[in-house]
This record gives structure tokens, C-alpha cells and sequence, in this order.
């Protein structure tokens, strides 16, 4: 009897880390660029102009990514009920590890999602360098 690696073992955990690294990345580029912009372009107090529009990009980039990763946890989340005769052998364990790993990938997305959007909020409120 041949048995089969259990579908999470061709996966990396990079899935889990990487919603919360979209966030990071988008925190990081939207406040460098605030910052860069007002350091070198709007020293005299202006408004932010191009900054606004950059932090809004990296926010629909950083929320389409999100939702492609969410959609992945959604998909590993909902594996079927029915463990195979392989993952059966194995007490089904593997098929839960792939529920949980599933679960807490979309979880996570969501929180990072939240977080995106809160560290967009500075579009909104700030208007200019000051």
C-alpha cells in the first residue's frame, strides 16, 4: 500500500505569516511615503496630494492580496468532511491540522485586513504636512 503525504505537507506555513507580513508591508510603505513626501515635497505645510494617492494604492494592492489569501484559508477551512482512506489511517489528524492551519489563515487575513484599513484612515483625517 502506497501512502500519500497529507495534502498540508507540500504547503509552508509562509500562508499563515503572510497576511500579517501584507500588513506590515503596507504600514510601512503608506508611512514612508507620508513621510519622505512631507520631508522633501510639502516641507512648507501643503497638502499631500501624491502621497494620498499612493497610500490608496497600496491599500486596494494590500486588500486585493488579503482577500486572495483569505479565500485560500476559506478553501483549505472547508476541506472535505470525509477524510480519505490515507488521512483515515492517520486518525484523521492531518485533515484537521488542515482545517486549523485553514482557519487560522483566515482569521489572521481578517485582522490584517482591519489593520489595513485603520492605517488607511490617516488619507482620510490628515490633509496636509503639518
Amino acid at each position: 500500500m502506497v501512502t500519500r503525504e497529507p495534502p498540508e505537507a507540500e504547503e509552508s506555513l509562509l500562508s499563515l505569516a503572510a497576511p500579517p507580513l501584507v500588513w506590515a508591508a503596507h504600514f510601512l510603505l503608506s508611512y514612508v511615503t507620508a513621510a519622505l513626501y512631507c520631508a522633501k515635497v510639502a516641507s512648507t505645510g501643503g497638502p499631500l496630494g501624491a502621497a494620498r494617492a499612493a497610500i490608496v494604492a497600496y491599500t486596494a494592492l494590500a486588500l486585493v492580496l488579503l482577500g486572495w489569501l483569505g479565500w485560500r484559508g476559506h478553501v483549505r477551512r472547508r476541506a472535505p468532511s470525509e477524510p480519505t482512506a490515507e488521512l483515515a489511517a492517520e486518525g484523521g489528524s492531518a485533515l484537521a491540522r488542515r482545517r486549523f492551519l485553514g482557519n487560522a489563515t483566515l482569521l489572521l487575513t481578517c485582522l490584517s485586513a482591519l489593520a489595513v484599513l485603520y492605517g488607511a484612515l490617516v488619507v482620510v483625517f490628515v490633509r496636509s504636512c503639518r
